[in-house]
């Protein structure tokens, strides 16, 4: 039987034509590597649930949600989420909301803390990493982990995405082998002056374009 999904207007799509739908944009090649793709997303706040939805429209075949923490108001005015969601489990709620834009993503879906014990177990098996943690310790902890213990995956991380400043000042850098680093590095919140979502959103937007250009095996393009 033809597996096949129901828009909000009652129109089918089997995974065959959403596939050639993507392939008409991106072209057949790189659309190939993309849905055999598999992402790890370690947290889903501002950065990795836009990071997850970018990646799920992009026809990425498999990503693996990581997120022990429930969604409160604070988180929406720059997280992929919405208020009937209040007090979900964000990888839960996440997952529901990427289902909307297609069944034919595979989602792995790990309501878990991230820790030095845990990360190397759910972090295997998969083509790329993306570090997107709210604090300076667990990406150090998550970066210095993957580094040592995973070197052979590449990893996507994020540093400096608060602020006002100009978008301009965010760029992705590779600061060694497998290692690419997103943002400006330096900004942090500041009392009266926290997180956009319009600057976190380009951050996350970079991330997720990293990972498609590895997918694809085009470094070059990753700096």
């Amino acid at each position: 039987m033809q597996e096949v999904a129901s828009d909000r207007n009652g129109a089918a799509l089997s995974r065959e034509e959403w596939l050639s739908a993507l392939a008409e944009r991106h072209g057949a090649a790189r659309q190939e590597r993309f849905s055999k793709g598999r992402v790890a997303i370690c947290g889903l706040g501002g950065l990795g649930s836009r990071v997850a939805e970018l990646l799920t429209r992009a026809g990425v075949g498999y990503l693996r949600l990581l997120d022990f923490d429930r969604l409160e108001p604070t988180n929406l005015n720059r997280q992929w989420y919405f208020m009937e969601q209040l007090g979900m489990y964000k990888a839960e709620a996440l997952a529901e909301n990427l289902r909307r834009i297609t069944p034919y993503v595979e989602l792995d879906v790990h309501v878990v803390r991230i820790t030095e014990e845990n990360f190397s177990s759910l972090l295997t098996d998969v083509d790329v990493i993306v570090e997107a943690f709210d604090t300076a310790a667990c990406k150090a902890m998550l970066v210095n982990g993957v580094r040592e213990k995973l070197p052979q995956c590449p990893l996507v991380a994020a540093s400096g995405m608060a602020g006002f400043a100009s978008a301009n000042e965010m760029r992705v850098r590779r600061l060694s082998d497998n290692f690419y680093l997103c943002g400006d590095g330096r900004s942090d919140v500041h009392a009266g002056d926290g997180l956009y979502g319009a600057r976190v959103n380009i951050c996350s937007a970079q991330e997720a374009l990293t990972v498609l250009q590895l997918l694809a095996g085009e470094q070059s393009k990753a700096v």
